[in-house]
């Protein structure tokens, strides 16, 4: 199950039910320390040096409990009661280079601006450039609103445990979060708490896609039709069609510009290629539509604008809009219970509310839930670092994977091709909140596994691991 975004209040709550019931800080802070080990041992190589910065507090306590599963590490702890001899042992312990340096100085109690020798503490961490695990939170940031108390330590990656605290989410907390993750499992109660903001978890689908039927044919998987490429932007189409072949619906016809139609056609095999036209009428097997890859040459909006808005007011199939073709998309609302879903990544947003991509980034849940009232109440996909999946009304869901080596040309057209694949296919419409959440979070992880692999991995290899 996804868990919810929190305040620091509700973590305190959460930790007090759980003391209710007889479990002991003690037994958690051990199975924090585990967890904290157990990422540090897949961050770093066998030998190689950590440091370890342990506060007075709780949080020192989980960063000083992880030493003992750090076999084969050669770990150095510095319990920092006072920052300026903190200092002067943090200067001598840099000098050995260390692999990985452990964040455990505050937790998310802290909330009041630092004294100067802190200041000075934190600043010589980030300095030295050294990879950073915080633990909870970043030392220095104010857990519920993201702020900063006069510094922060710069993490690559936040181990947050039970559940993300609201202002680990904020944008203007994002350089000093890194890579924000959840430590799970760690002997709290169930969590007890609801909110409408939630942190997507890869459990979520477990067994999802179900498995295909011994009998199924391709009939029993849908036919996509996708509408997409123009002259000088032809590699958009064949993207977003490998995208989709991932997604594995039963048939894909590709209608594509006649200017590019060779070049596109003759780089696909399995998927039908077709030229489009204004009044493009699309096969009577078709399960769901995709339009606006790659139709950004001069004249195409011309010819497709009516025909786009039509589909998006009346059609009974699933529709999805990317791309270019957002800024087509009428007001108001669509037909009946049809499934809606729109992919704008953040200067699309602001494109669609007539704002600047620098507001969309400081309330993406905000700008998320206008575009679908604006759009009749269709389902939003809003990209970026932490992408957002909802509606103007219900729960939000924050998509925890991916980084920073997706921002490169071509890989939002391979999300829109995935995830209308997935949506061509019958049973998984039934759920469609489920089916685009797991078509962002399958893109993000496809990304990871790359990343793990290989630095400069290109697009082409990201659509080769899509689905896997």
């Amino acid at each position: 199950m996804p868990v919810p975004v929190i305040n620091v209040n509700q973590m305190r709550a959460w930790e007090s039910a759980t003391w209710a019931l007889g479990r002991t800080e003690a037994g958690v802070i051990r199975r924090v320390g585990e967890k904290i080990a157990a990422r540090v041992l897949g961050l770093t190589r066998p030998g190689a040096g950590i440091l370890i910065l342990a506060g007075k507090g709780h949080n020192g306590d989980d960063a000083r409990a992880a030493k003992k599963f750090l076999a084969g590490r050669k770990v150095a702890t510095i319990n920092v009661a006072s920052p300026v001899p903190a200092l002067s042992a943090l200067r001598t312990a840099l000098l050995k280079k260390p692999a990985l340096i452990v964040d455990g100085l505050f937790g998310v109690g802290l909330n009041r601006p630092l004294a100067d020798g802190w200041l000075r503490l934190i600043a010589a961490v980030n300095e030295s450039k050294i990879p950073v695990l915080a633990v909870d939170v970043p030392s220095g940031l104010n857990a519920d609103t993201g702020e900063i108390f006069g510094a922060a330590i710069e993490a690559m990656v936040t181990l947050t445990v039970g559940a993300p605290k609201l202002g680990l989410l904020s944008q203007r907390a994002w350089p000093f979060v890194g890579r924000l993750e959840i430590v799970e499992q760690v002997g709290l109660v169930p969590c007890p708490l609801n909110s409408r903001l939630n942190w997507t978890l890869p459990d979520d689908f477990q067994n999802y896609p179900p498995p295909r039927a011994v009998a199924a044919h391709k009939g029993s998987y849908g036919h996509l039709a996708i509408v997409a490429g123009s002259v000088g932007f032809h590699g958009a189409a064949v993207l977003t069609a490998r995208a989709a072949q991932r997604a594995r619906p039963g048939r894909l016809t590709l209608f594509t510009d006649a200017a590019v139609y060779g070049v596109v056609a003759s780089q696909l095999q399995a998927v039908m290629v077709a030229s489009w036209r204004p009044q493009c009428i699309f096969p009577d097997s078709t399960s769901a539509i995709l339009v606006g890859p790659g139709l950004a040459a001069s004249g195409i909006a011309g010819k497709l604008v009516a025909s786009t808005r039509k589909l998006w007011r009346a059609s009974a199939l699933p529709v999805v809009v990317d791309a270019s073709a957002l800024d087509w998309l009428p007001s108001g609302r669509f037909a009946g219970k049809a499934i809606r879903v729109v992919t704008p990544h953040p200067g699309e947003a602001a494109r669609l509310l007539k704002t600047t991509a620098r507001k969309i980034q400081e309330n993406r849940v905000a700008a998320l839930r206008d575009i679908s009232g604006r759009l009749g109440d269709c389902w939003v996909v809003l990209k970026g670092h932490q992408t957002l999946v909802g509606r103007s009304f219900g729960d939000v869901f924050v998509n925890p994977s991916g980084n920073p080596h997706l921002a490169q040309g071509g890989t939002g057209d391979l999300l829109a091709g995935f995830l209308a694949g997935l949506l061509a296919q019958p049973v998984l419409q039934a759920d469609p909140g489920k089916t685009i959440r797991y078509a962002v979070w399958s893109h993000g992880a496809a990304a990871d596994r790359l990343s793990a692999r290989c630095a400069n991995w290109v697009v082409e290899e990201l659509a080769a691991e899509l689905g896997r």
